[in-house]
């Protein structure tokens, strides 16, 4: 059998002829000079078939096949436009040598050529060509076709297309292993083909060794993280290898190399392994040269964190000796104060009152609380010197720093403390640089006239963290550290984005714009505010009082999402799986990484997608699964589930969930929200926050559309701050639809992530729980707002907007092309605010609008609803997530940052699905109690969710081949003739 290409799904999407009335106009609409000459024929049905023959040369552009035919709504929008009723094609498809003349005919007509012999070498050239970018079937199917269509060639039939395109992969794949192979000398070929063979030393491949690198933050993953490091670097691979490739095709071959198990590389040919290994081991220098430093990030912060902690943690222990050293001072305090008024002598009162030696006795007691309540961090963290000594000399020694002439003070500091290293030195020369942000850190190193080694070594250490951070320090050979400029995009090429975009790009222009914008909106609140026209919002005392809202599901909807859920059908996970994958194909979207075809067994990835999203995990899953084993389990996992393959197949189902009749109910899908949610985890795989108690976790930032439909998750650290994360969700968003207006709370909330919002053409509309106390910018002075001047801050720095507006469209830009994460630029230019003045520029853009929009908030009730509405939907996420995360008692115990991710991902995927399934059946159930329920009210339906899951059957054993990937049949209602719709 000839080897597929293209799923069935796919050819449907490519070559398939669209049925739907606004498809058939944007497609077929005939032209005046396509009716002229359908007109020159005689009969009806010769009118009828020469206007097929031109529609589908057009689109898909392979004609009118033999022994098919065509759509009958393709027919009659056809026959409308040539005011012909009555007329088949029957009799004109019988008849071929007039279907062969109108198709010469339409040809002429359309100026195209036959696609033949010659051309062959041509299309597999342009397949070939597309193939270096991606291994992706239907991308190069697309290019192949576009190409055809641009030369005027009729395609060639869809089998044809799909060997073409297989051909052109199966080269572009070759082409690109010979020219890595090529590049490599005999002992480089021999370094990385011993990377395959078992090692004594080590029990196991150096290729199994590089990859299991630590995760956990510790000085001996620091240390197993350089050793790897050193290694890959003697490997002494050519600077330029890959040079010439598509960086994508490069990225294939790292990728491939990263999951195939060593028994596997070894089946491959000399030239695919030999390439396969030279990619994944450059890759994998800049993974573990960004690991190491991430590591080093980890562990310098741990010094201030563990020792501000163990600060807290004496005062906490120590709280009742302070309160009765309070005791005992105010007692002294007041017993010296009635001598003064007896005129007697104070020192004999306190020493008759309280005791002379009782105090002496205190004296060492209080100077020690004295010095910890005092104690600067730095101080504090330089008590941890030894444990910085594990990690700190053998990084520094490790890496070569770069950074413009302002940091040559810092370079100057490394290297100093290098040599002291290198020598054994301890003593520090009198006048080391001071590459110090923080002004009195000098004074704290130079104690006596001598700088103090460990302080000055600690304060070096925590300078170059927060300067790799901010990207003012760069490594070379680093992904996620490197020079902070080249995160952006030129000037020229951000303005003509930004213009392209309909964005004002002339700072002055835009200043006053906003400038006049926010003058006439604290003109209408003013007065809104003097009349006391404004619903639940007054000043007393110069404070603003919002009234906050009430819940907004009134009993009546609670009952009636009540007599939905009880109607529900009963469903199995799995049953409920394959139900939607017939209806939305989301399974066609987890391809092989090396081949792009779907899985032989698809309920093999179903499983290990359910597997991640229960927490049950992929042995476990296979010992509770019929007919799936976990060397199936694993293959799945390692081969097909990707951060590209979950997004195109969460995609699918967000996207057919938004296209149901009953998710119209909830609103418009625009108008989304994030939020984030708590997991445990075990040590070394998440971080301590004491807001969610004394168990180590993470967070898993979750967005939902205005329709319940979840678009996006991701992992991040239980410690994080979740603004930096809010536009990642928005902008890697899978499904179609735009978000426009969008809700977090108070966590997701900066001025940084205003200002970005609004440069990239979206509302911000958090629900601010400390709104009283933020105060609002303006241009100028207060004094024109008399009502509002208490809560007015300083005024907007026009200046420094203006001097870095530059910088502002470049990052724009960037950000709005999805060439950079926001993120990881905001987490940047949060870590070394004190220089970056670019962050300043982007807090006052954000301080404009934050105060437009609380300004918004305060005269307009309906956002405080919509808000507040918008934030409970998420909150529903969350239980329906902790319901499906239940095994392991919901905790993470992954430790990559790329496992968390695939799990969160696997849940997300499964929420969506839960989701979709009860979109339809609510409407079932909804039509149902139309019928028969007293309950029903269709102006309530807008308050119900599909987030339940008290008839979806999470757990058990899982027979994935119970018939449910073929059943065609809706699912009856669960229908007792009982029920009492009155309770």
């Amino acid at each position: 059998m000839a080897r597929r290409l293209l799923s069935s799904r796919a050819r449907a999407d490519l070559f398939g002829v669209p049925t739907d009335y606004e498809a058939l106009v944007r497609r077929y609409l005939l032209s005046g000079d396509d009716v002229d000459l359908i007109r020159t024929r005689r009969r009806a049905e010769n009118h009828l078939g020469l206007a097929v023959h031109i529609s589908l040369l057009r689109y898909p552009g392979l004609g009118w096949g033999q022994d098919t035919m065509p759509p009958a709504e393709l027919i009659a929008w056809l026959a409308e436009q040539l005011q012909i009723s009555g007329c088949t094609l029957d009799d004109y498809a019988a008849r071929r040598n007039t279907r062969h003349e109108h198709h010469a005919l339409a040809m002429r007509h359309l100026g195209l050529a036959p696609f033949g012999p010659e051309h062959v070498q041509q299309a597999e050239d342009i397949a070939t060509t597309a193939a270096f970018a991606t291994d992706h079937g239907m991308k190069i199917v697309e290019t192949l076709v576009a190409e055809l269509r641009k030369q005027h060639l009729v395609l060639p039939s869809v089998d044809t297309l799909e060997r073409l395109a297989l051909k052109g992969r199966a080269r572009a794949r070759r082409e690109a292993a010979a020219a890595l192979f090529d590049v490599l000398s005999l002992e480089q070929r021999d370094q990385l083909q011993a990377l395959l063979v078992n090692d004594p030393s080590l029990g196991q491949t150096r290729l199994t060794w590089l990859r299991g690198y630590p995760h956990s933050t510790s000085p001996a993953s620091m240390t197993a993280l350089l050793d790897r490091l050193n290694y890959l670097r003697s490997l002494d691979l050519p600077p330029n290898l890959g040079h010439g490739l598509h960086p994508d095709r490069l990225l294939k071959f790292a990728r491939e190399g990263a999951v195939a198990p060593v028994s596997l590389l070894n089946d491959f040919g000399e030239r695919r392994r030999i390439a396969t290994l030279a990619a994944q081991m450059a890759d994998l220098s800049i993974t573990i040269t960004d690991a190491t430093i991430a590591m080093f990030e980890r562990l310098t912060g741990q010094l201030f964190s563990r020792s501000r902690n163990r600060q807290e943690e004496v005062w906490r222990m120590g709280k009742t000796r302070v309160g009765k050293l309070m005791q005992l001072f105010g007692a002294s305090i007041d017993a010296m104060a009635r001598a003064q008024d007896l005129d007697q002598d104070p020192f004999a009162a306190l020493d008759a009152d309280v005791g002379w030696e009782t105090l002496l006795g205190k004296r060492d007691e209080i100077a020690d609380f004295g010095e910890l309540a005092t104690s600067d961090p730095l101080a504090l963290a330089a008590e941890r010197y030894a444990y910085m000594r594990k990690f700190a000399p053998t990084f520094l020694e490790a890496f070569e720093f770069n950074a413009t002439d302002a940091g040559d003070d810092l370079k100057d500091a490394i290297a100093l403390l290098r040599d002291q290293n290198r020598t054994g030195k301890r003593k520090l020369p009198d006048d080391p640089p001071m590459p110090f942000a923080a002004k009195h850190w000098p004074s704290l190193i130079v104690q006596d006239g001598k700088p103090q080694r460990r302080v000055y070594e600690t304060a070096v250490v925590s300078t170059l963290r927060e300067r790799l951070r901010a990207g003012d320090v760069w490594v070379d050979g680093s992904r996620e550290y490197r020079r902070f400029d080249s995160y952006l995009k030129p000037r020229d090429k951000a303005e003509t984005i930004m213009r392209d975009a309909g964005f004002e790009t002339d700072p002055d222009a835009w200043l006053s714009d906003r400038r006049a914008t926010m003058a006439k909106r604290f003109d209408q609140v003013e007065r809104a505010l003097k009349r006391n026209a404004l619903s639940g919002v007054r000043i007393e005392r110069g404070r603003l009082k919002i009234t906050p809202h009430d819940a907004i599901t009134p009993p009546a909807a609670v009952r009636l999402e009540r007599a939905i859920d009880a109607v529900m059908p009963r469903i199995r996970i799995t049953e409920l799986l394959w139900e939607v994958n017939a209806r939305t194909g989301f399974l066609d979207a987890f391809t092989d990484l090396r081949s792009g075809k779907q899985h032989d067994e698809p309920a093999a990835v179903l499983a290990t997608i359910l597997a991640g999203a229960t927490n049950l995990g992929l042995e476990r899953m296979a010992h509770a699964s019929s007919r799936v084993s976990h060397a199936q389990l694993t293959w799945a996992q390692t081969w097909y589930l990707r951060p590209e393959t979950f997004a195109d197949a969460l995609g699918r189902i967000v996207d057919a969930h938004h296209s149901l009749p009953f998710a119209q109910h909830w609103g418009a899908a625009e108008h989304s929200s994030s939020d984030g949610q708590f997991f445990a985890a075990n040590r070394g795989s998440g971080l301590i926050n004491a807001k969610y108690g004394p168990d180590p976790g993470l967070k898993i930032y979750s967005f939902l559309s205005g329709q319940y439909g979840s678009f996006h998750s991701s992992v991040i650290g239980a410690t994080a701050g979740e603004a930096p994360f809010v536009l990642d969700g928005l902008l890697t968003n899978p499904a179609s639809f735009d978000p426009l207006v969008h809700y977090t709370d108070t966590g997701g909330v900066s001025d940084h992530v205003f200002a970005l919002f609004h440069l990239l053409g979206m509302t911000f509309a958090p629900r601010l729980r400390d709104f009283p106390d933020r105060r609002l910018g303006c241009f100028g002075s207060a004094k024109a707002w008399p009502t509002l001047s208490s809560l007015i801050g300083r005024p907007i720095n026009e200046e420094v907007i203006r001097q870095h507006w530059g910088d502002i469209m470049r990052l724009a830009a960037s950000i709005r092309d999805k060439s950079l994460k926001p993120s990881e630029i905001l987490r940047k230019l949060g870590a070394y605010r004190q220089q970056n003045r670019l962050y300043l520029a982007l807090g006052e853009i954000g301080r404009i609008e934050r105060t437009l929009f609380m300004l918004e908030w305060i005269e307009n009730a309906d956002l405080r609803m919509e808000c507040h509405a918008g934030l409970n939907k998420g909150e529903a996420r969350h239980s329906l997530a902790r319901a499906v995360f239940a095994h392991s008692q919901g905790r993470i115990h992954d430790r990559s940052d790329a496992a968390q991710q695939k799990r969160a991902m696997a849940l997300n995927l499964v929420i969506a699905a839960i989701t979709f399934w009860n979109t339809i059946y609510m409407d079932k159930a909804a039509n149902h109690l139309a019928q028969t329920s007293p309950l029903y009210d269709a102006k309530l339906l807008a308050r119900t969710s599909p987030l339940g899951w008290d008839h979806v059957i999470l757990s058990g054993d899982f027979d994935w081949h119970s018939g449910a990937a073929e059943r065609k049949i809706a699912r009856p209602l669960n229908i007792r003739p009982s029920r009492d719709w009155g309770t």
